[in-house]
């Protein structure tokens, strides 16, 4: 409800606006302040049809500008039962002839939405993967290439693009049979497509250590305190120059903290929850070893505590 000056009783009441008749009443003594309005916000009653089997909703979803028409497309339905035989044979076949330029594009949409729902994505992130397919789709280069890595590499962009990176292995996850090599093929290629269409590079973000670390230590049931304790060791190993990828820092952080914790982790735990291998977590943990004092919070472990660390 909202306020408005009513005439009758002489000051600002709530006012209650009735859909059906396009009336503005007032709340307190029901003077109609204003009538015949347009409602135009969307119309949610359902009619049900004739065999009353279901109750269909009138109005259709929303329009999506990717697809033609932004997707208002004409489809002639056929009701169940003996009361739906008025649609001729000859109407079915005119139906079934039309040809859907968005039906491949709706199947592509399909699979990236189930995609992005397994792996727990936002909104925002299936819709830029959407938009970049179609964006290649529309270049026509990509047919004859597997298109399950062609999809997984649109989502994986569209990660990054969105800061919220997931690594390969993950997007692999979820890819139906699509291999890490195949979807890092096929992102080197849009990639490529793209900045050859924009005539400029393409955006990707920024990759942090960090983007992975939570979702990481989740994975391993760290509890609050080592999770903390790896986010700011993490977060000071951006001020080194450790020339290792952002995941392998992780996962070498994570071996680091765990090892500190009453909760120890093995190494081949900690690569199978982060996807890097137990032979780059050690050569990345022999990197960040000799700042185990800068990176570690005192609040976590002091200095004698760091003795029990491992020598790489």
């Amino acid at each position: 409800m909202s306020d408005a000056f009513c005439p009758e009783c002489k000051r600002s009441t709530e006012v209650v606006f009735d859909h059906s008749a396009g009336d503005t009443v007032c709340s307190e003594c029901g003077l109609v302040l204003e009538a015949y309005s347009i409602d135009e916000t969307s119309e949610w009653r359902t009619f049900a049809n004739e065999s009353a089997d279901n109750d269909p909703v009138r109005v259709g979803g929303p329009t999506n500008p990717l697809l033609t028409d932004g997707g208002l497309s004409t489809v002639i339905a056929k009701p169940n039962g003996s009361q739906g035989e008025f649609l001729t044979s000859s109407l079915g076949r005119w139906q079934n002839r039309g040809s859907n330029p968005d039906r491949s594009l709706l199947q592509a949409f399909r699979t990236i939405a189930t995609m992005a729902e397994r792996l727990g994505l936002v909104a925002t992130i299936k819709d830029r993967a959407n938009e970049i397919y179609k964006k290649v789709e529309d270049l026509k280069s990509i047919r004859g290439r597997n298109q399950d890595a062609i999809l997984a590499a649109c989502l994986y962009i569209a990660c990054r693009q969105e800061d919220r990176p997931r690594t390969v292995k993950e997007i692999c996850s979820v890819a139906n049979g699509a291999t890490k090599k195949e979807i890092g093929r096929a992102k080197e290629f849009i990639v490529k497509q793209l900045e050859v269409e924009m005539g400029q590079s393409m955006e990707m973000g920024t990759i942090h250590a960090g983007d992975f670390l939570r979702r990481f230590c989740s994975h391993l049931g760290m509890n609050n305190q080592a999770v903390k304790a790896a986010q700011e060791a993490v977060q000071k190993s951006e001020e080194l120059d450790i020339r290792r990828s952002p995941i392998s820092i992780a996962a070498a952080v994570i071996y680091m903290i765990t090892q500190l914790s009453e909760e120890k982790k093995p190494l081949k735990d900690i690569s199978l929850a982060t996807g890097v291998a137990e032979g780059t977590i050690r050569n990345s943990y022999k990197d960040l070893y000799p700042y185990a004092s800068r990176l570690i919070p005192i609040s976590f472990a002091k200095e004698e505590d760091l003795k029990n660390l491992c020598s790489p």
